[in-house]
């Protein structure tokens, strides 16, 4: 077991390197978008539906819901980005269970990369909603003497959220690693067991940060929010 997916190796010409964080990113990429397309491509309104329709509604519904309790208005519009970051990490952790898999999010550069895109997110989302002056205003309250501070916050932030998942992921990697080596039956399996459900967490914390990110770079709106509309 190695402690990140950058130490396997697949191809290396010159400087060129093929690791096993760029192949299971990739595949698991793949995976979720035929699983995607798969499942979607039959679907029902009435009342007589597949099991993995009610599967997806179910998880749709949950995240749409976990959003608008974060307090952004009309959930469904960030939807797809920070539906998309909770199923890629989920689904980057839950692979574990196959062996000779290595989730990607044990890698720095997968994290960063997570990291970096709600980083540009964040000011995308708020310029949208607040126009670029009125964006722009808000890293000079409450005085211009914040700026510098605001600066800050946003790029500690992002580093925050890719450090910590980060983190996690390769403290879970370590400890079985350890665990393999003094006791190699029962100890490990339990560790993956609880491996899996901190990866699940890992997913639905990342993603509700990028939310609560999100919701701070919007102005405030006492409109109520959008309706939570059945799939």
């Amino acid at each position: 077991m190695h402690l990140s997916p950058d130490e396997m190796i697949f191809w290396q010409h010159g400087f060129i390197k093929l690791n096993a964080t760029i192949v299971f990113t990739w595949g698991l990429m793949l995976v979720l978008v035929i699983g995607s397309t798969l499942i979607t491509r039959n679907l029902s309104t009435d009342l007589t539906r597949s099991r993995w329709q009610n599967f997806l509604e179910i998880i749709v519904t949950g995240i749409v819901q976990q959003i608008a309790e974060v307090g952004l208005p009309y959930p469904k519009k960030y939807l797809g980005f920070l539906g998309t970051l909770f199923l890629f990490i989920a689904a980057a952790n839950l692979g574990t269970i196959f062996p000779g898999y290595e989730p990607p999010t044990g890698s720095l550069s997968t994290t960063a990369a997570l990291a970096l895109c709600v980083f540009v997110a964040v000011p995308l989302f708020g310029i949208e909603d607040q126009g670029l002056r009125g964006y722009l205003k808000s890293y000079f309250e409450p005085t211009w003497i914040m700026l510098p501070f605001n600066i800050i916050g946003e790029i500690s932030r992002t580093l925050a959220l890719a450090v910590r998942l980060f983190g996690n992921m390769m403290s879970g990697a370590m400890i079985i690693a350890i665990l393999l080596t003094i006791t190699p039956f029962l100890f490990p399996i339990v560790m993956t067991l609880l491996g899996l459900l901190t990866g699940m967490v890992q997913a639905y914390i990342f993603s509700i940060l990028a939310a609560v990110y999100i919701a701070a770079a919007m102005r405030t709106r006492k409109a109520k929010s959008e309706p939570v509309a059945k799939v």
